[in-house]
């Protein structure tokens, strides 16, 4: 499939869009992440119809075709009056929609998808269109959950966090340098999370809630221990961008659990999506990425390992 559009996907944003109310709060994130960047938005909606004239969108002057297009007169309605937005354009593409998705961000920075819509958006974060987009795509893919999903309103400016989780001897470059780009464009705090499984034979269980054996002589040298690994991970990409102020959470925890509570105060929670191992159309996020997809409060990034070329 060539390009759709004026422009190449090449360092482009690209927001998946259906016209629902959670594809155009993706659509803000992505023109936020397009500022940071210095780059531009593509709109992309995939559908089953006649595909739709490449256009670049302006919300001032909407021709006769702009209106017979309802996704398109809704980006255009949704951004109406607003300045200092970064260039947006907008295509419509036939075809299944993960499969095209991943087709069309080839090579773009960034793609984002809503939570939820219409169509084959509907469930996304469970349903098979976000896990197939999430574990193909060949670019980082950001997830953004609808208003229902935040636990809390976001400040003007946002939280000023971003949030890794990291495993030292597992967690790609790629997924890490990530996370520190993003934090500087941003200037936000880096919280890298390390966790570990505790055995049942160190826990004590309160009520429904297991919680570490603070008397087990094991427990704070495995933290430690874990930390030194981590601190030891970072070190060259702390080098890389000094201005990044890191904050390390080593905890014994479910990691998923603790990237998904600390996804109620972040700007975005990065994780890392496995290598292809099995066949090609396997689901390769990983479990632990799964559950931060399904149940985080805030955007998520899932980040591909450095196999681009593969």
């Amino acid at each position: 499939m060539a390009h759709p559009g004026r422009m190449s996907s090449d360092d482009l944003v690209i927001a998946a869009v259906d016209g629902s109310d959670h594809s155009l709060k993706a659509l803000d994130w992505a023109l936020a992440a397009a500022q940071f960047r210095g780059t531009e938005v593509l709109a992309v909606h995939v559908g089953s119809g006649d595909t739709a004239a490449p256009a670049t969108v302006h919300p001032a002057s909407v021709s006769p075709a702009f209106d017979r297009d309802l996704v398109r007169r809704r980006i255009s309605e949704h951004i109406d009056g607003r300045t200092g937005l970064p260039p947006l354009s907008y295509t419509a593409v036939n075809g299944p929609v993960a499969g095209t998705l991943a087709e069309v961000a080839q090579n773009a920075t960034l793609l984002v998808l809503g939570s939820r819509g219409l169509g084959g958006f509907r469930s996304l974060l469970l349903g098979s269109v976000g896990r197939k987009s999430a574990a193909h795509a060949p670019c980082p893919v950001v997830i953004v959950p609808g208003d229902d999903r935040a636990a809390e309103p976001v400040p003007p400016g946002g939280h000023g966090l971003v949030v890794l989780g990291v495993e030292p001897d597992e967690t790609d470059d790629d997924v890490v340098e990530f996370a520190f780009a993003e934090a500087q464009r941003r200037g936000a705090r880096l919280q890298t999370v390390s966790t570990f499984l505790v055995p049942l034979t160190a826990l004590a269980v309160v009520g429904e809630l297991a919680v570490v054996d603070t008397n087990d002589p094991e427990a704070p040298s495995a933290i430690s221990e874990l930390g030194d690994l981590q601190a030891t991970r970072l070190e060259p990409f702390r080098a890389r961008y000094p201005d990044v102020a890191v904050q390390p959470v080593v905890r014994a925890v479910d990691p998923a659990g603790q990237l998904v509570d600390a996804s109620v105060n972040a700007d975005l929670v990065v994780v890392g999506r496995h290598r292809r191992r099995l066949r090609a159309d396997t689901m390769v996020m990983g479990s632990v990425t799964n559950a931060v997809v399904a149940h985080a409060h805030g955007p998520v990034a899932i980040v591909p390992p450095g196999e681009r070329a593969e």
